[in-house]
């Protein structure tokens, strides 16, 4: 992998990074927008004295490209003429700065992550060897957003699909470097020191995994490395927690065995999520599945750092062809959460999805 780093032409970074070492990176942004304004466009944080978390307020993002034409999407190449965010006629991957980000400098930062110049493609289908690099970009932000004093988490994630709320159609997912810990993992390390503390030392993650692959019925993909399963409890209609076998608390800690066999097992997943609604209405709304996926990942700097496991979590709002799960008063009001679709059957949809 070979990584170059540039600057927008509002002094926002840009880098490359390329499957070839010999990839020459000297393309400018040509484009006139000024230099970006920090606080101003940095948003602001604020706390929930009744829920102890906190909401960012960033008004600036109001403003931000909604759903433009494929012709003046902003992530694919630029051509003469048309100038986007990436400079180059030609990409591998691209992570640059967000230009308008709902966290920057004191209160963290977000990134926009490009997987493909190909505004027609999607992850599921992309190359193993552009799947793998992509996970390296992933390892490589994480290691990077570390060192800054401002980012005490980092969630790299992909949503996709209008039903999820995904505004620019070109392949693409976000990282997010908080500058706390979010409320979900911060109650993940609470039940993991609960169980720690009532089972005489064992770790929560590797008895969820363990039970679940002891179970069967839930579990959709088990390879050498890797275990991918519907979660007893899952929130969604199809949802899928997709753990390495040796616990990790994040992407820099994956063995080389698990980096190598992530691609595949990932791939299938995907190809999955977009063949269970496949043919099961007439003139139902078709199409890719729309999802959300996301990398949990430790915080930095934090006690029980080492208890917590990475994991990919991928789920749908789509419930069935043509329904969606919407997040009504009991989820949106109350966060509890009901499921039309029981995870065993979820799991067994999955299962009958896989590759021929």
């Amino acid at each position: 992998m070979k990584k170059t780093a540039t600057r927008l032409a509002d002094g926002r970074e840009l880098l490359y990074y390329d499957l070839r070492d010999d990839v020459v990176r000297e393309t400018v942004d040509t484009r006139s927008l000024g230099p970006r304004r920090l606080p101003d466009s940095a948003g602001e944080l604020r706390h929930d004295a009744l829920l102890g978390d906190c909401v960012a307020i960033a008004s600036h993002r109001q403003a931000r490209t909604h759903h433009p034409p494929a012709d003046a999407c902003p992530l694919c190449p630029s051509r003469p003429g048309r100038p986007t965010e990436i400079p180059a006629a030609d990409y591998d991957v691209v992570v640059f700065e967000n230009r308008f980000p709902s966290f920057a400098g004191d209160t963290g930062r977000c990134e926009v992550v490009c997987f493909t110049p190909d505004h027609d493609a999607s992850f599921a289908g992309l190359s193993p060897d552009r799947a793998a690099l992509v996970l390296a970009v992933w390892t490589d932000r994480t290691a990077e957003l570390a060192h800054l004093p401002a980012v005490r988490q980092v969630f790299c994630f992909e949503n996709r699909g209008r039903e999820i709320g995904v505004t620019l159609a070109h392949p693409h997912g976000q990282i997010y470097g908080y500058p706390f810990v979010t409320p979900r993992t911060a109650r993940m390390l609470e039940r993991a020191a609960a169980h720690r503390e009532h089972t005489g030392g064992r770790n929560l993650f590797d008895d969820t995994v363990e039970r679940e692959r002891a179970d069967g019925r839930r579990v959709v993909l088990d390879t050498a490395h890797w275990t991918a399963f519907v979660p007893y409890a899952a929130h969604w209609p199809y949802e899928v927690h997709l753990y390495p076998r040796r616990r990790v608390p994040d992407l820099l800690a994956l063995d080389d065995a698990a980096r190598t066999e992530f691609p595949q097992v990932y791939l299938e997943l995907l190809r999955r999520f977009d063949r269970i609604f496949a043919g099961q209405e007439e003139g139902a709304a078709g199409g890719p599945t729309p999802y959300v996926s996301g990398w949990h990942q430790a915080p930095f700097r934090h006690a029980a750092r080492g208890e917590f496991a990475l994991h990919l979590e991928i789920f749908t709002v789509r419930r069935t062809a043509g329904k969606l799960k919407f997040l009504a008063g009991s989820e949106s009001g109350m966060s509890v959460f009901v499921n039309d679709v029981p995870p065993e059957a979820a799991a067994r949809r999955l299962r009958e999805a896989a590759s021929a």
